[in-house]
């Protein structure tokens, strides 16, 4: 679905994206404000909504959890706060992915093919493959070079959490909670540990990672 909602209070960005976009193939609907991006997402099935966090009314990361409670629509957040702590708040809140202001087009157009590949991965059969290892998601399988890789329940979380969000930054509290549970938030030791653990069982060249991605100080992405 070609249909993207562009949320920002800057006139010349609303105009500069649509035109970009348009160019690209995409339908655009723009948005000055918080308030009237939630309408448009209420009346519209969009196929990614690209949100600026400064907006005049609301904070951009009120209408992600807002959008969150009855949308799984791919957020993409474009702000110009370039705090590490407003990149998680957002994508706790339920974004899919952070651009940085001022950014290059076709970074964004990049991120943006990104998570719509993610969208439509999600309704594909349950088997990731990469250039070097498979994971066989209903199975609770994983091979490489045709071996059979042996992990822990606890690598096997994180591993599973971060290739059924293929290309999106999953943040350290997000994983903490989901494998370790919401008292272990602050614990960044431990998934340290462990994503160090994964990369020597899955990577050609655990020091130099071409698919588990640390992006320092927020999280983690998975690249296939």
């Amino acid at each position: 679905m070609n249909d993207v909602l562009v949320v920002d209070d800057d006139p010349h960005i609303l105009k500069a994206l649509k035109i970009t976009l348009h160019a690209h193939g995409y339908t655009v609907v723009t948005a000055p404000d918080g308030e009237s991006a939630v309408r448009s997402a209420a009346r519209h099935a969009f196929g990614v909504i690209i949100l600026d966090l400064g907006l005049p009314d609301i904070d951009g990361t009120t209408v992600i959890t807002r959008l969150r409670q009855w949308s799984v629509v791919p957020v993409l957040v474009l702000s110009a706060r370039h705090g590490s702590d407003d990149k998680v708040r957002a994508l706790d809140a339920g974004a899919d992915d952070y651009v940085t202001k001022p950014f290059g087009l076709d970074e964004l157009l990049a991120r943006l093919r990104a998570v719509q590949r993610r969208s439509i991965q999600a309704d594909e059969a349950p088997v990731v493959t990469t250039a070097s290892f498979t994971v066989d998601l209903a199975m609770r399988r994983v091979t490489r070079n045709g071996q059979d890789v042996r992990l822990t329940p606890t690598e096997w979380g994180i591993l599973e959490l971060l290739v059924r969000n293929p290309e999106k930054l999953i943040t350290q509290q997000q994983l903490l909670t989901e494998i370790w549970g919401p008292a272990y938030t602050t614990e960044a030791n431990y998934l340290r540990v462990y994503m160090a653990q994964l990369r020597r069982k899955l990577e050609p060249d655990p020091g130099n990672p071409k698919h588990f991605m640390t992006e320092a100080g927020i999280g983690y992405r998975f690249q296939p």
